[in-house]
This record gives C-alpha cells, sequence and structure tokens, in this order.
C-alpha cells in the first residue's frame, strides 16, 4: 500500500452519482435537510440518509440538529473547491449532464459557490484585488495587504471581526466555468455578504444563480474594475 492521503477514499464518495447531486445542491451554501437532498439526487429517504452518514463520516459534510430536524451542509471551503474543481474538469472534458440553456449563462456570469461569488463576476473582483495588489499571492497561499486591508474596510467589511474567526481569511478556488481563480476564504463570504446589503445583487431561490440589479452591475463594474477581467 502506498503512503499518503487516501485519495481514492475521496474520489468514491464523490464519484456516486447520487452522493454528487447532493453534494453540489449544498455548494449554494444554504444547509438542507435529508429530504430535501433526497429530492435533489432523485432517490428515497432512505437510501438518501444512508448516503449522507458515509459522506459525514467522511468529513465532507457536517450535521447540525434543530429541534427534529437535521441539517447538512459542506463540511469547509475545501470541500467546495474540490467539487468547484471536478465540475471545471468535466466541464472541460465534455462530460455535460445537460444541454447548455439560458440557466447556463446566467451560472456562468454570477453563482454561489458556498456562499462567496463565482463566475465570470468573481473572476473580475478577484483580478481587481490582483491588479491592484490588494493580494499578496504565493505558491503558498494567498493574504490581503495593507492596502487590500484598507480598501475592504471602505467598502463596509468589519475586517478585525473576520480576522477573530478561525477560517482563513483569503483562499483561491478554481471556477468551473473560467478555469480562473475567483476569491473564497472568510473573505470572499463577506464580499458577497455585503454585495447582497447594497441590494447590488440577490440569490434566485433554489439555485446558485446570482442576479444582478441593473444599478448593482453598474456600480460593480465601477468599483471592481471591469476591464481587468481580460487583464
Amino acid at each position: 500500500m502506498k503512503d499518503g492521503p487516501d485519495i481514492a477514499y475521496i474520489a468514491s464518495l464523490i464519484g456516486d452519482p447520487a452522493r454528487a447531486n447532493m453534494l453540489t445542491a449544498l455548494l449554494t451554501g444554504k444547509a438542507l435537510t435529508a429530504t430535501e437532498l433526497s429530492q435533489e439526487a432523485g432517490i428515497t429517504l432512505q437510501t438518501a440518509s444512508s448516503h449522507l452518514a458515509k459522506l459525514t463520516d467522511g468529513g465532507l459534510l457536517t450535521l447540525r440538529k434543530q429541534g427534529r430536524h437535521k441539517y447538512f451542509s459542506l463540511a469547509n471551503d475545501n470541500v467546495a473547491g474540490v467539487l468547484e474543481s471536478l465540475m471545471g474538469l468535466a466541464a472541460g472534458s465534455g462530460h455535460l449532464r445537460t444541454r447548455t440553456g439560458p440557466r447556463d449563462a446566467k451560472l456562468r456570469h454570477a453563482r454561489v459557490c458556498y456562499n462567496h461569488l463565482a463566475g465570470s463576476m468573481g473572476i473580475q473582483m478577484f483580478n481587481y484585488f490582483a491588479d491592484q495588489h490588494f493580494l499578496q499571492i504565493k505558491s503558498e497561499g494567498i493574504t490581503l495587504t495593507d492596502n487590500g486591508a484598507t480598501f475592504v474596510r471602505g467598502f463596509g467589511i468589519d475586517l478585525e471581526a473576520l480576522q477573530k474567526k478561525r477560517s482563513p481569511l483569503c483562499k483561491e478556488c478554481l471556477d468551473w466555468s473560467e478555469r480562473r481563480s475567483h476569491l473564497a476564504g472568510s473573505l470572499g463570504r463577506a464580499l458577497l455578504t455585503r454585495l447582497e446589503e447594497l441590494k447590488w445583487v440577490r440569490r434566485i431561490p433554489d439555485s446558485r444563480i446570482i442576479e444582478f440589479t441593473k444599478a448593482g452591475q453598474q456600480n460593480f463594474d465601477a468599483t471592481f474594475a471591469q476591464a481587468s477581467l481580460f487583464a
């Protein structure tokens, strides 16, 4: 037996079609019940419960009990990042389960990836941060610079509160539709929350789609330098 992490085990957890459907449904960042996830996967509740137990034991999901209900969510940003990367690999290899349509275009424009902004708008924001040297990007990870901290505070985000959290402040997440990076971590989540507070965007119910208002798109482009997307 080879030494090192057992990637075959994790791959087997994700590789089952029903489990893959449930995992991608949780990329909205919203916790769902076993019943809701069974509907997403098109399987019985009993079968879904068995799958969810395996995903939880495997460290891909977390379980939270509230009253009589049990809610499942992705364990962390790392799981979301792996799912996005696999979706990008599948799309790039031509392995698509449905024909493209209007929803596909909307997903590529802006969508939620475990509570941070993905799609071309997420990439635009990441590129702006990089172009303005708000991020220091190294092989071992990315950090927020002093200028970046000033910008974030000016955008209305409580940076000190984020820095007190145990989760990483900044992380790169490979976008499945563009195969370029968008910003994850607690700062990525805070930025999306701020866009919602400003009413620049809204989430489409029961979907990963993020919809920009007309004014919101204009404000976003003015703030995050639209030309940077093509840098």
